[in-house]
C-alpha cells in the first residue's frame, strides 16, 4: 500500500510549507525511498495559467504542459523529479470532474453531494495520482508527499480536510503521517517565544479529525527546550517529534535541519518503514548549501520586468540564476530593474527613478529579460536589450524577452521604427511578432503553446549548441502564444541577427544569437524550469560564465575561431590574445574585443 505524508499549515500562509515538504522529500529519498509529490490548491480556477503573479507567484509549467503552482517547481527542483498537471490539484478540477460525471449521470439519479462524491473524488484523484512513476523508474514510488495549500480553517479547505481524514483512517496509521506547520512568533516587548496560536492551530487540526504526528514550528531562531516542552504538553506531541524550522542562510539547509532533528525518523516510524530505510546520505547535498554560503566573488545579473516588487513571479528564474552561479562557485547578486523606470515617460515624471535604474543597468555584469505578458514595460526591456546589444554586455532574453530582442534589432539595425509586436500593437506596419496560428483570443485558460517542445539547432557551432553539449536537438518547456514572424527572418539574419534554433516545421524561430557579440541570446522556452541544483540551465550557465569573463572556456569556441591560432596570416599579438582566452587568462575587456575580432575574421 501506499505511504502518504501530509503537510499541513496552520496560523498564517506562506510559512514555507512547499520548500518542508520538498525537503521531507529530500530526506526520504536520501534513505533509499522512492518519493513523489502532490500539491492541493483549495482555490476555484481549473489551473495557475489565468492567475497573475501578483495573485500566486510564477506559473510554473510541466513537460506535458501543465500550469501548476509554484510549489511544483520546489518539488521538481529538490526532489530532481518530472510530474504531471495531475499532481496539482485544485477545487476547479475536483469539481469539474464531478460535475461531468453527474452531466453523464454516473450517480444514477443520487443528489450530488460534497460528502461523499467531493470527498470521494479527491481521495480517488490522490490514490491514483500517488500511482504514477515521477522519477523515471518503472513502478510507483514508496512514499507520496501530500501538501494542502493555505492554512487550517480556511473555508474552501474544508472538502480536502475531510477527503484527507477520510483517507487517513481508510488506509491506517501506519500508512500515514501528518507533519503539521506552525508559527511560532516573537512578542518584541518581552522577546519570548509565544505558543499559544499553535495550540490553537492543533486544537483546531483535531477539531476537524486530523492528528499530527509532526509539529513543524516555522520561527526566526532554533525553539527554547521550554518552549518546546510546553508545545508537546499542551500539542499532545512527543517532544523528541516537535521540530524547529528556522531561517537559515538558503533553503538547501531545510533538508539538514529535519537530518539532524531525526525528522525522517520520526516518519518512518509512523509510516512502519524504520526497517526498510537506509540512513539519510546527504553529503553532496550539504556540501552544495555549504559552498553556497562560503562564495565572496559577485556576479551581479540585472532583472529587467514586470512584476520586480514579488520575487515569487520569476522564482524558476532566480533559481535557475543560483543553480548556475553556485556553479561557477560565483555569489549570484540580482539587481531588480523595474522595465518602466528605464523609459523616458519615467524621465519627466520620476527623474531620480529614472536615474537610478539606468545606473544599475549600467553596472551589472549581465542582463535578463524575463518572460511576461501586456505591454506595460516593454519599451523599459527593448531599451535593455538595445544597451546590452550596444555595449557587449552578456544578455539572455527568455520568450518576451527574445521577442523584444528582435524587435529592438529590427527598430535599430534595419531602421523599422515600425517594428513591433502585434500583442502591443495589433496594427503595427512591420510585426516582427505575431500571434501564433493556432492560438485562441476567445479563451485564455490551456490555450498557449505549453510543455516540452523540441528545438534543432540549424549552427552546429553556435554558442548556445556548445552550451548544450554538442546535442542536435534540446527538448525545453515552452508557455507564450506570439512567436517571431517568419516572414521576417531573412531580412532579418542578412542584417546579423541569427536564428540558431528552430522547431521541426523550421518555421517557429526558437533561438536567436548575436554572431558580433561576446553572449546576446534569446530563447523562446523557458529553460528556467527544467534547472535544478548541480544540473544547471545550460543557457542560465552560458549568461553567468560570460558576465564573469569565462564563457570560452566553458562552452569550447566555434571550431574556425579554435583554429585561428594556429593561421600564419595573424599578427603575433594575435595569437598571443587567443591563447591567453583559450586558457581563461584573459580579461572580460579583452575577450570582448577579441571575440568581436574574431568573428570579423571569420565573416
Amino acid at each position: 500500500m501506499m505511504k502518504y505524508v501530509l503537510v499541513s499549515g496552520g496560523v498564517v500562509s506562506g510559512l514555507g510549507k512547499g520548500v518542508l515538504a520538498s525537503s521531507i522529500g529530500v530526506v526520504l529519498k536520501s534513505c533509499g525511498l522512492r518519493v513523489t509529490a502532490i500539491k492541493i490548491d483549495p482555490y476555484l480556477n481549473t489551473d495557475a495559467g489565468t492567475m497573475s503573479p501578483f495573485e500566486h507567484g510564477e506559473v510554473f509549467v510541466l513537460d506535458d504542459g501543465g500550469e501548476v503552482d509554484l510549489d511544483l517547481g520546489n518539488y521538481e527542483r529538490f526532489l530532481d523529479v518530472k510530474l504531471t498537471r495531475d499532481n496539482n490539484i485544485t477545487t476547479g478540477k475536483i469539481y469539474q470532474s464531478v460535475i461531468d460525471k453527474e452531466r453523464r449521470g454516473d450517480y444514477l439519479g443520487k443528489t450530488v453531494q460534497v460528502v461523499p462524491h467531493i470527498t470521494d473524488a479527491i481521495q480517488e484523484w490522490i490514490e491514483r495520482v500517488a500511482m504514477i512513476p515521477v522519477d523515471g523508474e518503472k513502478g510507483p514510488a514508496d512514499v507520496c508527499v501530500i501538501e494542502l495549500g493555505g492554512t487550517i480553517g480556511d473555508i474552501e479547505s474544508m472538502p480536502f480536510v475531510e477527503a484527507l481524514r477520510q483517507l487517513s483512517n481508510r488506509v491506517g496509521s501506519g500508512n500515514f503521517c501528518l507533519v503539521h506547520v506552525s508559527l511560532v512568533p516573537v512578542v518584541s516587548a518581552v522577546g519570548e517565544q509565544k505558543t499559544k496560536p499553535t495550540q490553537h492551530s492543533v486544537q483546531e487540526l483535531r477539531g476537524f479529525g486530523l492528528v499530527p504526528n509532526i509539529l513543524a514550528c516555522r520561527s526566526f531562531k532554533p525553539l527554547e527546550g521550554n518552549v518546546k516542552e510546553k508545545l508537546s504538553q499542551f500539542c499532545h506531541i512527543p517532544a523528541n517529534n516537535i521540530l524547529t524550522i528556522y531561517d537559515v542562510s538558503n533553503i538547501w539547509h531545510i533538508p539538514l535541519l529535519l537530518r539532524d532533528q531525526k525528522a525522517h525518523e520520526a516518519i518512518l516510524k509512523g509510516l512502519n518503514l524504520i526497517g526498510d530505510a537506509k540512513k539519510p546520505a546527504l553529503e553532496q547535498w550539504a556540501a552544495r548549501a555549504e559552498r553556497c554560503d562560503e562564495f565572496s566573488s559577485p556576479v551581479r545579473i540585472a532583472m529587467v520586468g514586470k512584476y520586480t516588487g514579488l520575487s515569487d513571479a520569476y522564482l524558476s528564474v532566480l533559481k535557475a540564476l543560483l543553480h548556475a552561479s553556485v556553479e561557477c562557485s560565483r555569489k549570484l547578486v540580482v539587481e531588480w530593474i523595474a522595465a518602466t523606470d528605464l523609459e523616458d515617460a519615467t524621465a519627466r515624471k520620476a527623474p531620480d527613478a529614472y536615474e537610478a535604474a539606468w545606473n544599475v543597468l549600467k553596472n551589472v555584469d549581465g542582463i535578463l529579460v524575463p518572460g511576461g505578458f501586456g505591454d506595460r514595460g516593454v519599451q523599459g526591456k527593448i531599451l535593455a536589450a538595445k544597451y546590452a546589444r550596444e555595449n557587449q554586455v552578456p544578455y539572455l532574453g527568455i520568450c518576451l524577452g527574445m521577442q523584444i530582442a528582435v524587435v529592438e534589432f529590427a527598430r535599430s539595425i534595419l531602421g523599422l521604427q515600425d517594428a513591433n509586436s502585434t500583442e502591443f500593437d495589433p496594427d503595427t506596419k512591420c510585426p516582427c511578432v505575431i500571434f501564433m496560428p493556432e492560438g485562441s483570443k476567445t479563451h485564455l485558460g490551456g490555450t498557449m503553446r505549453l510543455g516540452s517542445r523540441r528545438t534543432y539547432f540549424q549552427v552546429a557551432d553556435c554558442i548556445t549548441a556548445k552550451l548544450y553539449k554538442n546535442a542536435r536537438y534540446v527538448d525545453e518547456r515552452h508557455r507564450h502564444r506570439y512567436e517571431v514572424n517568419p516572414d521576417m527572418i531573412d531580412k532579418l539574419e542578412c542584417a546579423g541577427l541569427s536564428f540558431v534554433g528552430k522547431d521541426e516545421s523550421g518555421k517557429r524561430m526558437e533561438i536567436i544569437e548575436l554572431p558580433s557579440h561576446p553572449f546576446f541570446v534569446g530563447v523562446q522556452f523557458h529553460p528556467e524550469f527544467k534547472s535544478r541544483p548541480g544540473k544547471p540551465s545550460a543557457v542560465f550557465l552560458g549568461l553567468i560564465r560570460a558576465a564573469t569573463g569565462e564563457l570560452f572556456t566553458h562552452a569550447q569556441l566555434p571550431t574556425q575561431i579554435n583554429n585561428m591560432a594556429a593561421k600564419s596570416s595573424l599578427s603575433n599579438g594575435m595569437q598571443a590574445k587567443i591563447k591567453a582566452f583559450m586558457n581563461g587568462s584573459a580579461k572580460s575587456s579583452l575577450k570582448t574585443s577579441l571575440f568581436s575580432n574574431a568573428n570579423g575574421i571569420r565573416t
